[in-house]
């Protein structure tokens, strides 16, 4: 970390975010762009991986080799550690087991004694640890859907929620460090409703064929999630470099598929933030926001 930090906490300590992800890739394709913002304005970014994406499946049909499959832990190590080079951050790994993605009527039991089948406060003791240690100003994560209901993002959001309160209590679990008590607990929300409909309907103006046309035909009304965002980062400018995180997780990411069909103005014309929900605060705000360190950061000294 070189960057000079433009903001600084009251006591002038350098601004620290913490995002939990389930999976290598998660950390690319939910708020990559904001991670690059903030690490070029001198916040220290750490990602939390809570698993290695041993049970994903391979969405690069070019990446689809038996070689590929037969290595794809650690290729999915390689490629984290090429997005962590990217972004310009820290990385963790938490050391749980993926649980894959069930399908199936009914569906099937979750492999025994992967992630989402692990008591919660157990399987937050390492993410304790880190909070703990590293100390951040603002953690993300997923809502308690998930973001979609992956077993492992619903599991990531309960244990991220449960190290958030853990992490605070100087009688919890003292061995793992000094409490500390996180300013700020957000959700990100990376394609909810209405910004998918905003694409869409611009790329339909533009006489462009939109590929969430059939995704929003299978939408359908949740007015429980509709105005849940409460703070929109903008980060425009940064999305290049979020688009090169994300091709680095090459099994996962095809270069040709729908991640990157939408033009790069148009993206920054009409939905140049990423969005979040403010879940928990220790500090005052006002809402709506456009900055996760709103109530906590000061200019630096000159």
């Amino acid at each position: 970390m070189n960057e000079a930090p433009l903001r600084v906490d009251d006591r002038g300590e350098r601004l620290r975010l913490l995002h939990v992800h389930a999976h290598p890739d998660d950390e690319s394709s939910k708020g990559a762009a904001t991670t690059a913002r903030y690490v070029a304005e001198g916040v220290e970014v750490m990602v939390a991986t809570c698993t290695g994406g041993e049970r994903g499946s391979i969405l690069n049909p070019n990446m689809d080799r038996p070689d590929v499959l037969a290595n794809i832990a650690e290729i999915r190590r390689q490629e984290m550690d090429a997005a962590r080079r990217i972004l310009g951050i820290e990385q963790v790994w938490l050391g749980f087991v993926d649980s894959g993605l069930p399908e199936g009527d009914p569906l099937p039991p979750l492999p025994e004694g992967s992630f989402a089948t692990l008591d919660v406060d157990e399987a937050s003791i390492p993410l304790v640890e880190v909070v703990r240690r590293f100390r951040p100003h603002v953690i993300t994560t997923y809502d308690e859907r998930g973001g979609y209901p992956h077993p492992d993002h619903v599991m990531c959001h309960k244990i991220s929620v449960a190290a958030y309160d853990h992490a605070a209590d100087p009688d919890w679990h003292p061995e793992l460090g000094p409490a500390w008590q996180t300013p700020k607990l957000y959700y990100s929300f990376a394609f909810h409703l209405d910004k998918t409909k905003a694409l869409d309907e611009a790329m339909t103006a533009r006489g462009l064929e939109s590929p969430y046309a059939e995704r929003l035909r299978r939408w359908p009304p949740d007015p429980a999630m509709q105005g849940r965002v409460t703070t929109r980062v903008p980060c425009g400018e940064y999305f290049e470099v979020r688009d090169r995180a994300l091709i680095a997780h090459a099994t996962q990411i095809d270069p040709e598929g729908t991640w990157f069909q939408i033009p790069m103005d148009l993206q920054l014309e009409v939905w140049p933030t990423e969005d979040f929900e403010l879940a928990r605060t220790t500090v005052p705000t006002h809402l709506p926001e456009d900055d996760l360190f709103t109530g906590i950061a000061v200019p630096a000294p000159a």
